[in-house]
């Protein structure tokens, strides 16, 4: 990748991250923050919107790493064991919280790609974030060594259920304040964290 690329995706990546609303972004603001030419945006992406998708695709490479790196961990805790259930499920889960969480994060970009995605008029160069799973199927090794018990497909609804929650913790916090009679700290990840594994462990555990 050119350094002129490079520079339109870090500027691109600190805008989103200021900005309100995605329609508060344009093409002379995001040359004149990365220093080039407006029609570099075109030149090197093809669209503003397609640079808007490069930049979320670069970011959620990271939070995907952040889970690797977790899992990683958990394995070789526990190696040549099978690791921990609920280290698992923090790595699958936790990155994601504490981002959304830390004002700091990059969070915001994966918020305005999730938004942008909802409405655009061209759904495909969305398509192979929002529909990857080649970083989950990491995951299922190892839950099914935990749960031999339960088939791909009932792992795989498992794993689904797990991040359908943490995306509505994550998306939906005044919501599930509410809902839980403000009894929950929905400021601390550890603790919206460590009640998510609590839900989502027994679905992995044999019933007795």
């Amino acid at each position: 990748m050119n350094h002129t690329s490079v520079r339109l995706l870090d500027a691109c990546e600190r805008l989103l991250c200021e900005v309100d609303c995605v329609d508060d972004l344009t093409v002379r603001r995001l040359a004149t923050e990365a220093g080039v030419a407006p029609s570099s945006v075109s030149y090197h992406f093809g669209s503003q919107e397609r640079l808007i998708v490069a930049t979320a695709e670069r970011v959620y490479r990271r939070l995907n790493q952040e889970r690797m790196n977790l899992l990683n961990r958990a394995v070789q805790k526990r190696h040549p064991e099978p690791p921990d259930l609920e280290d698992v499920i923090v790595a699958l889960v936790g990155p994601s919280v504490r981002w959304s969480l830390e004002p700091t994060s990059r969070y915001r970009v994966l918020a305005h790609f999730n938004a942008m995605s909802q409405r655009s008029r061209d759904p495909e160069i969305y398509r192979a974030i929002i529909e990857g799973v080649e970083h989950h199927k990491a995951f299922m090794v190892y839950l099914r060594q935990l749960a031999p018990w339960l088939d791909d497909a009932a792992i795989g609804w498992r794993m689904s259920c797990a991040l359908g929650i943490r995306s509505q913790v994550t998306r939906s916090r005044v919501r599930n304040e509410v809902l839980t009679g403000h009894a929950i700290d929905f400021s601390d990840p550890e603790v919206v964290i460590a009640r998510i594994v609590e839900v989502v462990a027994p679905m992995f555990r044999r019933l007795c």
